[in-house]
């Protein structure tokens, strides 16, 4: 008899346990690092005050969390435009944003959670047309951090009327339609080209230059020469001829292959005549 006695306390005991149990777990929420919560109430709306990490206890049924990520998170916007001598470029930008914590009410009430899709996309592709068409396209080229800046002021402005803040604003991509880059490709083959044609006109112009001097040096050098042998005859030729003739013989002494072969004097009485030496190249 005790036991169902027990089974029924246990049975009245087990349904308000469990209804206590799953109010206090939906009472409950947490708020994770870098996330921030809005408050939905079903009596008054959103309400203003917006609630920092850690858990917390709202209405079951009632209320409803609704949690935000905070943290800065990359988008890439890309478009296709004209630029100002309507030459067509592509650019992609790498923006950085996240929400003003303190407009997150504001932001559920007139975007909702998808607040980035809804808006990045549109105010990025209207700031680029707006600022390409500005400038040339040898100018995006050659002032592009200027084109970057202009951009990065522009979709500030507009992303902080939507209670977006843009951490960064950068180009990553920049292309040109076919014929502008062929244009471009031309002019560089072109400067390359002058290129070429001036430093074989600056090494043409060293070489004469080069010649000159080595003529003037040579012409220097045959003026003191004859100079010298003018004022102390051909002595000095014959000290560079006994010179040259020792330096051969000394070549020719080193190699055994070669004779040496005095001739013998013809002529008259006196002596003088002619004499041959032979010099006798001889193999084994």
């Amino acid at each position: 008899m005790a036991a169902p006695g027990v089974l029924n306390a246990v049975s009245r005991l087990a349904i308000p346990v469990f209804v206590a149990i799953s109010l206090g777990q939906a009472a409950l929420y947490d708020v994770k690092g870098g996330s921030r919560a809005v408050i939905f109430d079903r009596l008054s709306g959103v309400k203003e005050e917006v609630i920092s990490e850690g858990t917390h206890f709202l209405v079951p049924w009632l209320q409803k969390a609704i949690i935000y990520d905070v943290r800065t998170k990359p988008r890439n916007i890309s478009t296709t435009t004209g630029s100002k001598d309507l030459q067509m470029v592509s650019l992609t930008l790498r923006v950085l944003h996240r929400p003003e914590v303190q407009r997150l009410p504001k932001i559920y009430q007139s975007l909702g959670l998808d607040y980035d899709e809804r808006v990045l996309p549109s105010i990025g592709n209207e700031v680029l047309k707006s600022i390409v068409a500005q400038f040339d396209a040898a100018e995006l080229i050659t002032q592009r951090e200027a084109v970057s800046q202009r951009i990065r002021t522009d979709l500030m402005k507009r992303a902080g009327e939507f209670n977006i803040a843009l951490e960064d604003v950068s180009i990553t991509h920049m292309t040109f339609g076919r014929e502008f880059t062929r244009a471009v490709e031309q002019k560089q083959i072109a400067q390359q080209d002058a290129e070429r044609a001036r430093f074989i006109v600056e090494k043409a112009e060293q070489e004469r230059q080069a010649n000159v001097i080595r003529a003037e040096g040579e012409a220097e050098s045959a003026e003191i020469i004859s100079k010298a042998v003018a004022k102390a005859g051909d002595g000095l030729i014959q000290i560079r001829r006994i010179e040259a003739s020792k330096d051969i013989a000394q070549t020719l002494a080193g190699n055994p292959n070669v004779t040496y072969l005095p001739g013998g004097g013809e002529g008259g009485a006196d002596g003088k005549g002619k004499s041959t030496s032979l010099l006798l190249g001889l193999r084994t």
